[in-house]
């Protein structure tokens, strides 16, 4: 079977591996493409192809083009999988199989962070939400952070569409010291005055939280799920640094079977809380493979590949998680093959 990759995390490197060492010993033959010539994945496809650098509707003409023209059979997308789902009546058309959730209403709101947050406090309690704010201007910027500032709050920021910490920034209103400047990176902190002179070079700007700074453990939850059932919930710990500890968190188990049996998002998705005074609030859900995923396959369980399974409607075996597993990861370099990339 053909599997395609579109532009991805460099971690899909791993997701490749897992499904090709799968436990019924089926045979794969993998698909990568990258406006990116040097993304890192496409050193690890069977064929490799510089894709244009395009969004939108004009992309998805691109996606279905390139699985007709290859022979794809299955559809692995990052890039536009919300808009994806929108279509995908036109990749079943081609016989195509695409691994994204088939609700589009449901993708475009979880990858709306504002929009999920309003989705989850409207309807059936499952999370606790941190406190936040919209904004798209300078005026509404300084009216929020003052209201949180009010409550008690640290303040942080971040756009309400985006992926990992991209735009995140945790604001602070003393000056940097001399010793954050000898002794601390630059890191994700910025002045209060700071952001208000960046954000004022516009009327208005894309829309941005601002929520209150947690202070706890960060959690992402890896999950495992068709449409009727969660297989596994993988709650993964971030240590400081790049240690990640696999628990077996029953409030966090729980949290996930609540929002699946609400939403019933299906194969893999993940949900990023982190605790304020014992209290777990979420942060975000990512309706796709998370980057850090390879780390909660070392429970036993091939995320990537059992979701290949739930996808083509077979059976799942019961799934024993093995948990208490603490790792972290070294950078390995790697000599850039361009022959076969076309």
């Amino acid at each position: 079977m053909k599997i395609w990759f579109n532009r991805w995390f460099t971690t899909v490197t791993h997701y490749m591996d897992m499904i090709r060492d799968n436990e019924d010993h089926r045979k794969f033959t993998i698909y990568g493409t990258s406006p990116n010539k040097d993304a890192l994945y496409l050193q690890k496809c069977d064929f490799a192809f510089v894709e244009p650098d395009i969004s939108g509707n004009e992309y998805i003409e691109f996606c279905l083009y390139f699985c007709q023209t290859h022979g794809i059979d299955i559809f692995i997308p990052r890039k536009e999988n919300v808009l994806i789902s929108k279509r995908l009546g036109e990749f079943e058309k081609l016989g195509v199989k695409v691994l994204v959730c088939p609700d589009a209403a449901l993708m475009e709101t979880m990858d709306n962070k504002a929009a999920a947050y309003q989705a989850l406090t409207n309807g059936i309690p499952i999370f606790s939400i941190p406190d936040y704010y919209v904004v798209n201007n300078i005026n509404d910027f300084k009216k929020a952070y003052s209201a949180l500032k009010e409550k008690g709050h640290t303040v942080c920021f971040k756009p309400a569409v985006g992926e990992g910490a991209m735009g995140f920034r945790v604001i602070k209103e003393e000056m940097e010291s001399i010793h954050h400047l000898f002794h601390s990176g630059g890191g994700y902190r910025i002045s209060y005055n700071h952001a208000c002179e960046v954000l004022s070079q516009q009327e208005t700007f894309p829309d941005l939280m601002l929520l209150e700074y947690l202070e706890g453990r960060e959690y992402s939850i890896d999950c495992l799920a068709s449409p009727e059932r969660l297989y596994a919930a993988i709650p993964r710990m971030k240590g400081d640094g790049r240690v990640r500890e696999l628990v077996e968190s029953v409030e966090l188990i729980e949290l996930a079977h609540k929002f699946h049996q609400t939403y019933r998002l299906p194969f893999v998705f993940n949900i990023q809380v982190k605790y304020s005074k014992g209290v777990p609030k979420l942060l975000e859900i990512n309706p796709r493979m998370s980057g850090g995923l390879h780390f909660s396959c070392l429970s036993g369980i091939n995320f990537p590949y059992m979701a290949i399974k739930i996808l083509l409607g077979e059976k799942i075996r019961p799934l024993k998680p093995r948990f208490g597993i603490r790792a972290s990861h070294l950078e390995k370099e790697m000599i850039l093959k361009y022959d076969e990339i076309s």
